[in-house]
């Protein structure tokens, strides 16, 4: 009813609670980055895998149901590959979302993992024909075009509770988010060419879940797998786990 334009940021995203699902996830980062002020990490406090703080599990508290059965499901399945999808700009962000500086608005904050996550959005935004495209317009005020389309989420906006920080501290999954479109609720005519845009760059981001080491990790004497054995690489201060 308010048309296919921009009509802020935050429309669509609210619950019936009264819930911005947008920053519902706990907040991981501020246990992780303390501890890491205190040369706790990871010898005393995880460097993955890191548990969901007691409050956020209360009855009481703020959670939207459809935040806690994503987080069931998350921990139900060892996703690896994630992204989710968001409208109203053209760029694709990667983690941290959350400023590491609390009171700054914007900061460049990257992960251990940094160039992986560099690498996926590149993929996305390089073979969206929209992001791609010569002609390319701003959609409103933010030059993403000389960074490539791509940029750190923090850099842009503080999202304290994202999702896509939350998946990459407390399960193994390396999650970004994709701005699919400078009309936040494009006509339903505009749908087919927004699916023609997105429909490479899905299906080769969904790609990349084959890029990296796999194998099984097995006991020496008996070749049995072993479950939540903890890899490392060196120089990598976030390790996954079987």
């Amino acid at each position: 009813r308010q048309g296919s334009e921009l009509s802020g940021w935050a429309m669509g995203r609210w619950t019936y609670e009264g819930i911005d699902l947008n920053h519902n996830f706990a907040d991981l980062n501020t246990a992780l980055w303390d501890a890491e002020d205190n040369d706790l990490v990871p010898h005393e406090f995880p460097n993955h895998y890191i548990p969901i703080p007691e409050y956020y599990t209360f009855a009481n508290a703020t959670v939207a149901p459809e935040t806690r059965a994503v987080i069931d499901w998350m921990q139900r399945y060892p996703f690896v590959l994630s992204a989710n999808l968001h409208g109203g700009e053209l760029v694709v962000t990667y983690p941290f979302d959350m400023t590491r500086t609390y009171w700054k608005a914007q900061e460049l904050t990257p992960t251990a993992d940094d160039g992986v996550f560099r690498w996926l959005a590149t993929v996305y935004a390089t073979s969206n024909l929209a992001m791609a495209s010569e002609e390319r317009r701003l959609c409103h005020y933010d030059d993403f075009i000389r960074f490539g389309n791509i940029i750190n989420g923090a850099n842009w906006h503080t999202v304290p509770g994202s999702m896509n920080d939350f998946s990459y501290l407390h399960t193994n999954c390396f999650e970004i988010t994709v701005e699919l479109s400078c009309d936040k609720f494009p006509h339903a005519s505009e749908l087919p060419a927004e699916w023609e845009n997105n429909r490479e760059s899905l299906l080769l981001y969904m790609e990349q879940v084959h890029r990296g080491i796999k194998g099984v990790v097995r006991d020496s004497d008996t070749e049995q797998g072993i479950a939540n054995a903890i890899i490392s690489v060196d120089g990598i201060n976030h390790d996954v786990r079987t």
